[in-house]
């Protein structure tokens, strides 16, 4: 099965960030998630207290969801939509020619790591963007979620075929 990246209404996503170290960066990653339409935020292992770059008061707009874990994130998220992780990795994707699923869940590695392996195991695809150096973590996030919507506007880009993402199995947790 095909489609097409139509806009804005086709169906939903959502980013996080694992172990986040900074509150500051995820009241930032949560306004740019209000500004291009996510359909919520979550954070893995980390706790969100309000933020005063958050000035849009997002936790107001959107739901924030959070997570002891990376497990419990898997246990209990959406079944059948792809985790995409945003990782300087060798065999990640170069998000300039990536093409985002309809629906998808986007997860961030915390400002002064990566990744970890567990959360880089559950991921369906990993991606990467040109940079000279690692960005700060809301700053990255801002970029995948500009570039998802860029594409979803663009006449241009919007020609481009969407995978649809079929799961091997929706038992979660089994690998």
């Amino acid at each position: 099965m095909t489609g097409k990246l139509s806009g804005l209404g086709k169906g939903f996503f959502a980013i996080g960030i694992e172990r986040s170290k900074t509150p500051a960066n995820v009241g930032t990653l949560m306004r740019s998630a209000v500004c291009f339409g996510a359909s919520y935020v979550f954070i893995v292992g980390g706790r969100y207290p309000r933020q005063c770059s958050d000035t849009v008061k997002s936790w107001q707009q959107i739901p924030l969801f959070e997570y002891e874990d990376i497990d419990d994130f898997n246990e209990h998220r959406p079944l059948d939509v792809p985790l995409i992780g945003v990782e300087l990795a060798d065999n990640a994707l170069s998000l300039e020619t990536f093409s985002h699923p309809d629906r998808a869940l986007y997860l961030l590695g915390p400002e002064d790591g990566s990744l970890s392996k567990a959360a880089q195991g559950y991921c369906q695809s990993l991606v990467r963007f040109n940079s000279r150096f690692c960005l700060n973590v809301a700053a990255a996030g801002s970029v995948v979620l500009y570039d998802r919507t860029a594409k979803a506007s663009s006449p241009l880009m919007a020609e481009r075929p969407v995978r649809a993402y079929s799961a091997p199995n929706t038992t979660r947790g089994e690998e």
